[in-house]
């Protein structure tokens, strides 16, 4: 037995896995969430932050080692968290929602191999950015994708019935690994359905100090995932813990919340 199957045991399922949504209780309730690329910056820090105020992680990645390592770290950063270590398949296996979060470079080969795994009905997050930084760019410009942007690559790649949101194009990775950092900043979210979005809110919103902000359909992505780079270039002339704040939005943006007034065929927006 190695330190990771001691601390982190991969053949043991998560409670919940696989669970079926059903409703608002089910949204809230902690069921296992699936993060695609968890040895990353901002894949670790989302696990670091819900397994902080109780949601199961499941770290995905492509290699075992990497996965391993991230497993540890994320438990000595939440002791009292829920972490499991699988291959990216496995992880999406188990969880009812799954975030995407690796570079574009991988996004496509990814997709790719979890394809088999992803199922109907799953909420499928995806924090994807076509930065230049994929082919020796500059991490301050994009690179144009055929389908209008990475979220839109995503929905075209994954099975149907996936639901595809895009969001978290502007969080600070910085800031959600640092669990002593209070957070104040905003996430921009862009789907096809109110409902869906609606879902991702109340996942994402569980840490302290994020507010979801529905942005409109899954083709605005085009625009939110170009403020990554944004961020990026302000970031390199202040601070890493730089994020986004919208004024003057309603005290309540989701529960109850009628869909956006004086938009075409609002209930899908």
């Amino acid at each position: 037995m190695n330190l990771y199957s001691g601390a982190v045991p991969e053949s043991a399922p998560l409670a919940g896995a696989g669970a079926a949504p059903d409703g608002e209780d089910a949204a809230r309730s902690p069921h296992p969430v699936a993060i695609v690329g968890a040895t990353g910056s901002l894949g670790f820090g989302l696990a670091v932050r819900l397994a902080s105020v109780g949601v199961p992680v499941v770290i995905g990645s492509r290699d075992r080692e990497r996965m391993e390592q991230a497993a540890l770290r994320a438990r000595a950063a939440v002791p009292a968290g829920v972490f499991s270590a699988r291959s990216n398949a496995l992880a999406v296996r188990e969880a009812q929602s799954v975030i995407l979060s690796v570079p574009f470079l991988n996004q496509s080969e990814t997709l790719a191999s979890i394809a088999r795994a992803l199922r109907p009905g799953q909420l499928l997050i995806d924090a994807s950015v076509p930065l230049a930084a994929a082919v020796s760019g500059e991490a301050t410009r994009m690179l144009g994708v055929w389908q209008g942007s990475a979220a839109e690559q995503t929905r075209e790649m994954a099975p149907a019935g996936v639901r595809v949101v895009s969001a978290l194009h502007t969080v600070s990775a910085a800031s959600l690994t640092n669990l002593e950092h209070p957070l104040d900043q905003d996430v921009l979210l862009c789907g096809d359905s109110r409902e869906d979005k609606l879902q991702a809110a109340r996942l994402l919103q569980r840490i302290q100090g994020l507010r979801c902000v529905d942005c409109g359909r899954l083709e605005m992505s085009r625009l939110t995932e170009s403020l990554t780079a944004l961020m990026i270039a302000v970031k390199i002339r202040y601070t890493d813990h730089a994020g986004v704040h919208l004024t003057d939005l309603p005290g309540e943006l989701w529960d109850g919340s009628p869909p956006p007034r004086h938009a075409p065929n609002s209930e899908s927006i």
